[in-house]
């Protein structure tokens, strides 16, 4: 497994640097095409083909925007790419070379096609010694699998961008995908593209029904050659806010991704999720009730990872529930969350396919002051691999006002092993069955670590475990020191209860020596 890595920390966002000088001047520009109340046209007006790129007016144009009522993109298309099915739509190619492919500068792009889910309009800018040029349409770029070749259909747009790297190697690889509403991927080299990231998270799981942001538009700055890193810049609009957002990317063994926004709510935002993140889990050890496959388990994610602010460590194992799961992680500054893949062995899945041990952890690290809140996971009952049923994100407890300005900054980890980790034991394994009678659950929980290598530490350790409802027993310790881990077995009676929030962590004279195992059991 390639070892974790850090980087320097960023610079912390600056509110200067959305509203500095411009205002005016962006008005400007902006007001005929407001008038007309065409964000598409706005955009081209402000920060178009042949404009002078500056960051701050992508903030001046996301506060005009808020001004106005959200107008939904265009998303007809014309045949044949209107109701494209998943086969045929994977069937579309870009034809070489990609953009900055063959100027030795680090990283390239491909602008993706539109069609099958991905039928918002992207315009795509890239920014080159400060002047920006527009990215156009040019069907003779793409190859159409047995879809017939299309006609004189115009500049249709893009859906998105895939970020190629060749820093450090001979042969580009593919980094980060950025399609589809507010959504991206990222991979560390070597691995599978899994969990996903939210841009921006507005009402999940809310009988209102959740709002999905999209983004309007990409500028990306052209990188130096042999350049470590891309930039790129985007704007963000939905029917409640608009926002500008700046990514900076790093490639490598661990990507690294830092994210700076600045939201312009056009209502009060009394849900909002940052720094969010979907991933799958369909069942695995402690989670399979319902599951007849012949593979030993299928989840990208294997649980959701705290760091909070007063520096506990908390593991919380994810489960394919059967009715909806919300929960809580009540914090004040928190130092860190993300859903990782613990499981690096083939065997934990034996998929020959998906590779699920091959998917990236995502790790986020909190950057700067971000106060009262929660991390918040949602677990959706699924019965298919293809539904992104975790969801897991930081909610504010202060609403947000209208008309009101706010900014935030986190850097993401997409990797093999988050950058940090506990200096303590970690949960390794969570299985779960049949207990000895009647309603009673069995458990076993895996502590690994080197701790546990030294028997003398190991008899002074004892788990602390409790039950918020129900009662524990057949409590049993089992020390493996010559492999460095330790098994917790105990039963859960639940009585006549639906539910129990467990918690275990191992102690020696009164501290903690383990991370904090977390676990919601419902029947």
């Amino acid at each position: 497994m390639p070892p974790p890595c850090r980087i320097a920390p960023a610079a912390r966002f600056s509110r200067r640097q959305v509203v500095a000088g411009g205002v005016a001047a962006t008005a400007a520009l902006a007001t005929q095409a407001f008038g007309q109340n065409l964000p598409q046209t706005a955009i081209q007006s402000v920060l178009g083909e042949g404009q002078r790129f500056e960051q701050a007016r992508i903030g001046d144009l996301a506060r005009l925007l808020a001004k106005r009522p959200f107008v939904p993109p265009a998303t007809a298309l014309p045949d044949p790419f209107n109701g494209l099915t998943y086969e045929q739509y994977v069937a579309i190619r870009s034809l070489p070379p990609r953009i900055w492919g063959n100027e030795g500068r680090g990283y390239a792009i491909e602008p993706l096609h539109r069609g099958f889910v991905f039928n918002n309009p992207v315009a795509l800018y890239v920014v080159e010694e400060g002047a920006i040029q527009r990215l156009a349409y040019d069907k003779a770029k793409f190859e159409f699998g047995r879809l017939p070749q299309p006609g004189n259909i115009g500049d249709i747009g893009f859906s998105g961008f895939r970020v190629f790297s060749s820093v450090g190697v001979e042969r580009p690889w593919e980094a980060a995908i950025f399609q589809g509403a507010t959504f991206f991927r990222a991979i560390a080299r070597g691995q599978n593209f899994g969990v996903m990231a939210r841009t921006l998270t507005l009402r999940p799981a809310e009988t209102r029904g959740e709002e999905i942001p999209i983004f309007r538009a990409f500028w990306i700055e052209r990188p130096n050659p042999g350049a470590e890193a891309l930039i790129f810049h985007a704007l963000l609009d939905s029917e409640s806010v608009t926002g500008a957002i700046r990514f900076t990317l790093r490639s490598g063994e661990m990507t690294i991704i830092d994210v700076e926004a600045s939201l312009f709510p056009r209502v009060t935002l009394d849900h909002v999720g940052i720094a969010g993140m979907t991933s799958t889990y369909l069942f695995g050890p402690n989670s399979r009730a319902a599951s007849d496959d012949v593979r030993t388990g299928v989840y990208e994610s294997k649980g959701l990872q705290i760091l909070n602010g007063q520096g506990e460590w908390i593991w919380r194992p994810l489960a394919n529930p059967a009715a909806l799961q919300i929960s809580a992680f009540l914090d004040v500054n928190p130092r860190g969350f993300g859903l990782l893949q613990r499981d690096r062995d083939f065997a934990a899945f034996e998929d020959n396919d998906q590779r699920y041990e091959r998917r990236p952890s995502l790790w986020v690290e909190a950057l700067g002051d971000w106060s009262e809140g929660s991390v918040q996971l949602i677990e959706i009952p699924t019965d298919s691999e293809i539904n992104d049923n975790v969801i897991a994100y930081w909610r504010p407890r202060q609403a947000i006002a209208a008309n009101a300005e706010i900014s935030f900054a986190y850097r993401q980890y997409w990797c093999w092993s988050p950058p940090e980790r506990p200096k303590l034991a970690w949960v390794t394994q969570t299985r779960t069955g049949k207990g000895t009678t009647g309603k009673r659950r069995r458990f076993f929980v895996d502590f690994s670590g080197d701790v546990l290598a030294e028997a003398r530490a190991l008899v002074e350790l004892k788990p602390a475990l409790s039950a918020s409802v129900g009662s524990i027993g057949g409590v049993r310790v089992w020390t493996y020191p010559e492999r460095k881990s330790l098994r917790v077995g105990f039963e859960l009676d639940p009585g006549n209860e639906q539910s129990s929030e467990l918690r275990l962590v191992l102690e020696a004279a009164g501290k903690p020596m383990s991370e904090t195992w977390l676990y919601r059991w419902t029947p």
